[in-house]
C-alpha cells in the first residue's frame, strides 16, 4: 500500500501578502453558491491574519480594485463571468495576481464541448457526447449515441443546473428546452453507471499534485443541486475506499487533463467509474471550485493534512498572472496604445 499523500502547511508571513480581495457574489446562476464559498474563504484568510476584505464585482466596478491598493485577488466566483475567463482578463488588465486558472485555460475548461475536444486530443477517455442547438437535435443525438441513459445539460454551467437524465426518447425534448433556458449550446452525453468520484488537484511548488479521490454517493443516485449543497443526505468516502490501483489510475488522469488545459493553482476534475469495466471517465474540470461547507476539495485536502484555513492561504501564494508587464495598468490608464 502507498504512503498517504501529507502536504506540508504554508509558512508564508501574512503580511507579505498584500491587501487581499476576495470576488463573490457575482451575478451568475451559481451566486447563491458563491456567495456561501467567498464568505468561508473571507473568514478564513482573517483569521490567518490576512489582510483580506469582500468584493462583489456585481455591486462594484472592477476598477476600484486597483484604485483602492488591492495586490492579490482571491477569485470565489462560480459560473459565467467569474470563471469562464471574464473576470480574469479584467484582473490581467489591472495587473492583479488572481488564484485559479489563467484567461484562456478558464474559458476552456467552463465550455465542456472544447474541454472534452481537448482531452480527447490529448488522450484522456470522457464519455461520447454530442452538442445540440434544438429539441430535434437532442432527440437525433439519443439515437446516435446509442446508450440506454443520457445526461442532457447546458455547455457552459456548472453545479448540475439544468440537467435531465434522460432514459427515453420521449424525453428529449423537455430536457432540452430545461438546459437551453440556461446556455444557447446544450450538451448530450452518454450516461456512465458505476461509482461517482471527484479528485481535486493542488498547485504545489509549481507542480500539479491530485489530491485524495472522494467516492460520491448521492441518494438514489441523484447527485443534484439540492443535494450537493442543501442536504446532508449524500455520502463522502475519502479515503475513498476504492482498490489502490483504482485511485492512482484517476489520479493520473486528472493531472493529465489539468495540465492538457493548460490550467494552474487548482481545480476539481469529476470522473465517473464504469461499474463493468472499472473504467473511468472525466466528465469535467472546475477551475474555480466550491469552498462552501459542503465542497469537496477542503474535504480531500484534509485528509492530505491541510486545514480550511491553510488551503485557503496556500491557494493565496499560488496567484499569478498569464502575463506580468510593468507598467502595464499605468501606461493603458493614460491612453497609451502602445502598452
Amino acid at each position: 500500500m502507498s504512503t498517504p499523500l501529507q502536504i506540508a502547511p504554508p509558512t508564508v508571513d501574512p503580511k507579505s501578502l498584500g491587501k487581499v480581495a476576495v470576488l463573490f457574489g457575482g451575478d451568475s446562476a451559481e451566486r447563491e453558491i458563491s456567495i456561501m464559498s467567498g464568505t468561508g474563504v473571507l473568514k478564513a484568510l482573517q483569521s490567518q491574519g490576512v489582510d483580506a476584505h469582500a468584493f462583489d464585482p456585481s455591486e462594484r466596478p472592477i476598477e476600484d480594485l486597483r484604485k483602492e491598493g488591492f495586490e492579490r485577488c482571491f477569485i470565489a466566483l462560480h459560473g459565467r463571468g467569474g470563471e469562464d475567463g471574464t473576470v480574469q482578463s479584467e484582473l490581467e488588465w489591472l495587473q492583479i495576481p488572481y488564484t485559479g486558472s489563467g484567461v484562456k485555460a478558464s474559458s476552456q475548461a467552463m465550455d465542456k464541448d472544447v474541454t472534452k475536444l481537448m482531452w480527447r486530443y490529448k488522450g484522456v477517455p470522457t464519455p461520447a457526447w454530442r452538442t445540440v442547438k434544438s429539441a430535434a437535435e437532442c432527440e437525433e443525438a439519443f439515437d446516435y449515441l446509442e446508450c440506454p441513459t443520457i445526461i442532457v445539460k447546458p455547455a457552459r454551467e456548472g453545479s448540475s443546473i439544468g440537467l435531465t437524465k434522460v432514459t427515453d426518447r420521449s424525453q428529449c425534448a423537455a430536457a432540452y428546452v430545461l438546459a437551453a433556458q440556461h446556455d444557447e449550446e446544450v450538451m448530450c452525453e452518454e450516461f456512465i453507471d458505476g461509482d461517482e468520484t471527484t479528485c481535486p488537484v493542488l498547485e504545489i511548488n509549481g507542480e500539479p499534485v491530485a489530491l485524495p479521490v472522494i467516492r460520491i454517493a448521492a441518494p438514489d443516485g441523484n447527485y443534484d443541486y439540492q443535494n450537493k449543497y442543501f442536504t446532508d443526505d449524500t455520502k463522502y468516502h475519502c479515503p475513498s475506499g476504492l482498490p489502490e490501483d483504482e485511485e492512482e489510475r484517476i489520479q493520473k488522469l486528472v493531472v493529465k487533463s489539468f495540465k492538457a488545459l493548460g490550467c494552474r493553482g487548482w481545480a476539481r476534475v469529476d470522473v465517473m467509474i464504469d461499474k463493468v469495466t472499472r473504467e473511468p471517465s472525466l466528465l469535467e474540470i472546475n477551475t474555480a471550485p466550491g469552498m462552501t461547507s459542503h465542497s469537496l476539495v477542503p474535504m480531500s485536502a484534509r485528509v492530505a493534512g491541510l486545514s480550511y484555513e491553510q488551503l485557503c492561504v496556500h491557494l493565496l501564494t499560488t496567484a499569478a498572472l498569464d502575463r506580468e508587464i510593468p507598467g502595464m495598468y499605468e501606461a493603458m490608464s493614460r491612453g497609451n496604445p502602445t502598452a
